[in-house]
């Protein structure tokens, strides 16, 4: 069973249970560290280029997306790309999202995904996920964030959302903004303090079926992503009416007794219900029916700067 992310992770301030947690931190880091010696020592650079896309805060971060707006923008230009992912069977919306946008390299080890893509002579790679791989050399990579929460607390697993330290942005090549993209030059000023070389890119998600949607109608809104809260913001944004809304863990595996609970719940608000596709596409198809969703696409901005500076 998956657990919802602590609220304390994304506090402002140091909260009780963030410094009683944090010499677990060190033990985490630790671990980490002895990971990424052992994966130094089978380091080895393929063929293929690879741009790697992920993150060092845990979930929420648009990764997929961008993973899939690369493809798009590489394929435009007549590049052929592909997808390489890690299997976890918890992640099975991402890999739907993503063997529905391109080929898709679905492996036990991302190396054996690279060596597949470059037996079938694609010309690049893109890693949803894996900064934290070494065993892997990239050619670029991208860390992703949501403006809205960032850092969280700005410490590290378990007392905090980050996978590594913050500090360790001045060893990457880009960072990607994502979100409602407000306050977004504190956010860029403190980035730049770590890494002044470090390039920094925009992005906003556009509904893309709002006209199946109707503005008079009124929602039961849920989700299991890594940001709830961005998801109904940009519904309230484009003027849908939320009447409650629930939230589940990332990537959280749907039982049917949680979708009818679900449905009742939105019988008695007389409403209808509505979701993220891809939360969409880890319901039975039994309740797809009574069930909406919201497609959105990733609007870059400055996108030609964007795909001249990985490519």
């Amino acid at each position: 069973m998956r657990l919802n992310k602590p609220k304390f992770w994304d506090y402002r301030k140091t909260s009780i249970w963030s410094i009683l947690l944090f010499p677990i931190s060190f033990i985490y880091l630790f671990l980490v560290w002895m990971k990424k010696i052992s994966s130094i020592s089978k380091n080895h650079k393929k063929n293929c280029p690879i741009i790697c896309v992920g993150n060092i805060y845990v979930g929420g971060t648009g990764k997929t997306s961008l993973s899939v707006k690369i493809n798009e923008l590489l394929r435009n230009k007549n590049i052929k790309s592909c997808f390489v992912k890690k299997f976890y069977k918890n992640q099975i919306d991402e890999q739907k999202l993503l063997g529905e946008n391109g080929k898709l390299f679905l492996t036990k080890t991302r190396k054996e995904g690279i060596e597949q893509a470059e037996k079938e002579n694609y010309e690049v790679a893109i890693l949803d996920d894996g900064l934290q791989d070494l065993s892997i050399k990239y050619d670029q990579n991208v860390v992703c964030f949501n403006d809205v929460n960032f850092k969280g607390n700005g410490m590290t697993i378990p007392a905090g959302p980050l996978r590594e330290n913050l500090s360790n942005l001045n060893k990457y090549d880009h960072v990607f903004l994502n979100g409602n993209l407000e306050n977004v030059e504190n956010l860029k000023d403190e980035i730049k303090f770590i890494n002044s070389k470090i390039q920094i890119h925009l992005g906003k998600y556009i509904p893309i079926n709002l006209n199946k949607l109707n503005e008079t109608d009124k929602y039961l809104v849920f989700s299991g992503i890594g940001n709830h809260k961005t998801f109904i913001s940009m519904i309230k944004n484009n003027k849908l009416n939320v009447l409650e809304d629930i939230e589940f863990p990332d990537h959280y595996n749907y039982k049917n007794d949680d979708l009818d609970k679900i449905l009742s719940r939105s019988k008695k608000l007389n409403c209808k219900i509505l979701t993220t596709k891809k939360d969409y596409l880890r319901i039975d198809k039994k309740y797809t029916d009574e069930i909406n969703f919201i497609d959105v696409e990733l609007n870059i901005i400055d996108q030609n700067k964007f795909i001249k500076a990985i490519i």
